[in-house]
């Protein structure tokens, strides 16, 4: 590939200081940061929920990359960009923002803790956001790493919707399992929902009652490498994924205490570029 630096996209569910701290959301943040320190050049996505303060973090339309419309389910949906920098990291966050379906104030549930229904139809136009802006952004990355649930359609797209473009031809999908695969079922109608360009219903191993864990085995499918990043989601997908035969980080509990999974991650990527 060359001696210019590898290029990483994080595709992010979250990441502070945007979202209350958690384990998935400060990976959001340090990983990108300490791959970025071992010489690759990386760029962050992340959804624009509505709970984030725009004004505090300082997030700001780019009109360049908005105006696009995605059609789901036979609506358009206009697709808006914004940004935002952590100066502290020198790194910059694509948010991508839908008033339909990132503008009310709850990430994944409601206030009664029921979740969205359409949650799925929100992965979908994640997904198809992330990367009709790296498309406009003409920026080639060697790998997209995926991380958090809402993340998981990407995968099949890069492989099947946007095979044929020469952005995406050599890019590698990582795809981190955690512990936030929900247990609620999507729309039924979520199979269907996800067909886009030469996407063929063969290639969505989705049921009408398809859940996280069914979520994540499509993702993994598509996958070219698998990060097992919580023990959660070894012992659900562990016997899955080694059907699959790619290459896998085991879970390791003390590399995230001690900060050692950077290297272990940064190594990871660089085995699946040879």
């Amino acid at each position: 590939m060359g001696d210019s630096a590898k290029k990483i996209l994080f595709v992010n569910s979250e990441m502070c200081p945007y979202l209350e701290e958690s384990r998935i959301a400060r990976l959001g943040r340090e990983l990108p940061q300490g791959i970025q320190e071992r010489k690759k050049e990386i760029r962050a996505f992340m959804p624009r929920y509505g709970c984030i303060n725009e004004r505090k973090n300082q997030l700001h339309e780019v009109i360049r990359l908005s105006g696009m419309n995605i059609i789901i389910g036979d609506v358009d949906r206009p697709l808006v960009i914004k940004v935002a920098s952590i100066t502290s990291a020198r790194i910059q966050v694509y948010f991508i923002d839908n008033e339909d379906y990132f503008r009310r104030k709850h990430i994944y549930r409601d206030e009664k803790g029921k979740f969205f229904p359409d949650n799925g139809e929100r992965a979908v136009f994640f997904a198809r956001g992330v990367l009709e802006t790296v498309k406009k952004l003409r920026w080639a990355p060697d790998i997209i790493h995926c991380q958090g649930w809402i993340t998981q359609i990407l995968p099949l797209y890069l492989k099947k919707g946007y095979k044929d473009d020469p952005i995406f031809s050599s890019t590698k999908i990582v795809l981190s399992l955690l512990d936030d695969m929900p247990q609620e079922k999507f729309s039924a109608n979520l199979k269907d929902t996800v067909l886009f360009g030469n996407i063929k219903p063969k290639d969505v191993s989705l049921t009408e009652a398809a859940d996280g864990i069914e979520l994540a085995k499509l993702a993994a499918t598509y996958a070219d490498g698998i990060i097992m990043g919580s023990a959660d989601a070894e012992e659900k997908m562990g016997a899955f994924v080694k059907e699959l035969n790619v290459p896998v980080l085991p879970f390791d509990e003390a590399s995230y205490e001690d900060g050692g999974y950077m290297d272990q991650y940064n190594s990871f990527y660089d085995s699946i570029l040879k």
